[in-house]
C-alpha cells in the first residue's frame, strides 16, 4: 500500500484468496493486533487510498519477505529494509515488488470490519485491474508452471512450505 502522502508500505500476509474470476476478486484480512488492539498500516492505507498491490512470494524471496514483516514505524520504507525493488504500478498508486513473480494491481471494492477487539480481522475485497507475470515462470504454452514459480505458503509461526 501507500499512505495518503504516497509513502510506501510493504507488509506480508499469510494468505490471500481468489473469490471470483469475473470480475477478478482477491481478498485478504489485516487483523487488529492482539496485544494492544492497534490497526496495521496496511489497513489504514487501504482505507485512505482504496488501492493495494498483492505480490506473490516464491522461494527465491521468502527471506526478504520475512524481513519486511518486522513492525516498523509509520513512514519507514520496508522495501529498503528488506532489499526489494520498488516498481511503479501502471493503474494504482502502490508500488509492486519487482522480484515477485506475479503482482496484482487492485482497487478496493469494500472493507468489512469483523470486530473491534484485538485479533479481529478486516476483510478487504479487491478487484484486480491489472496482472503482471514474469515470463520466466511460464511454460511453453504461456501458462504458469508450478515448478518454475515455486510458491511459498505460510504454515504458521516461522514455518513455511514450498
Amino acid at each position: 500500500t501507500v499512505d495518503a502522502n504516497g509513502n510506501p508500505n510493504l507488509s506480508p500476509f499469510s494468505f490471500f484468496n481468489v473469490f471470483s474470476s469475473n470480475p477478478p476478486i482477491l481478498i485478504f484480512s489485516p487483523a487488529r493486533r492482539v496485544r494492544d488492539n492497534n490497526t496495521k498500516h496496511t489497513l489504514i492505507n487501504a482505507q485512505d487510498t482504496k488501492e493495494v498491490v498483492i505480490n506473490v512470494v516464491n522461494y527465491d524471496i521468502v527471506q526478504q519477505m520475512s524481513l519486511s514483516s518486522t513492525e516498523y514505524a509509520a513512514g519507514v520504507n520496508e522495501f529498503e529494509k528488506a532489499g526489494f525493488t520498488m516498481l511503479k504500478s501502471d493503474l494504482v498508486k502502490p508500488f509492486r515488488v519487482a522480484e515477485s513473480p506475479v503482482q496484482f494491481e487492485c482497487k478496493i471494492n469494500e472493507i468489512i470490519a469483523l470486530g473491534d477487539q484485538g485479533g479481529a480481522g478486516n476483510l478487504i475485497i479487491c478487484e484486480v485491474v491489472k496482472i503482471h507475470i514474469h515470463e520466466a515462470v511460464l511454460d511453453a504454452s504461456g501458462m504458469i508452471d508450478q515448478h518454475k514459480i515455486d510458491l511459498v505458503a505460510r504454515m504458521g509461526s516461522n514455518w513455511y512450505s514450498s
